[in-house]
């Protein structure tokens, strides 16, 4: 083998040492048609990536209300606030703002609790 078990910094675990050697070896043998197969798992990644699931969540009123505001505020629907929010936590590039909640939330929760005086 080439002396060490990096390749471009990257620590090789066991199973990749030995396929490399293996290869180094000639006891590998080429794909039939590689450049289709390449295509097919490229545009079967590109479909799966496109994809979009329905969740349901439940969350209290007092969050959902917080939302639809904040979303009000940004012109957008809160549907994809949520799915913005969710998809930054997943990445790593949410950014922890503290925020206050909106005060109207909380008269807005106590008046669906409350009898409508007639």
């Amino acid at each position: 083998m080439m002396g060490n078990d990096k390749i471009f910094d990257i620590e090789l675990d066991e199973e990749e040492r030995e396929i490399i050697e293996a290869f180094e070896r000639g006891e590998t043998v080429p794909v039939p048609d590689m450049e289709a197969r390449i295509a097919e798992y490229q545009e079967a990644a590109r479909v799966f990536m496109r994809k979009e699931q329905r969740v349901n969540i439940r969350i209290t009123n007092q969050d959902l209300f917080a939302l639809k505001e904040m979303a009000f505020e940004d012109g957008i629907p809160y549907q994809t606030l949520m799915s913005s929010i969710l998809h930054k936590y997943v990445t790593g590039r949410l950014i922890d703002r503290p925020r206050r909640m909106p005060r109207t939330a909380e008269y807005a929760v106590r008046e669906e609790n409350e009898p409508y005086d007639d």
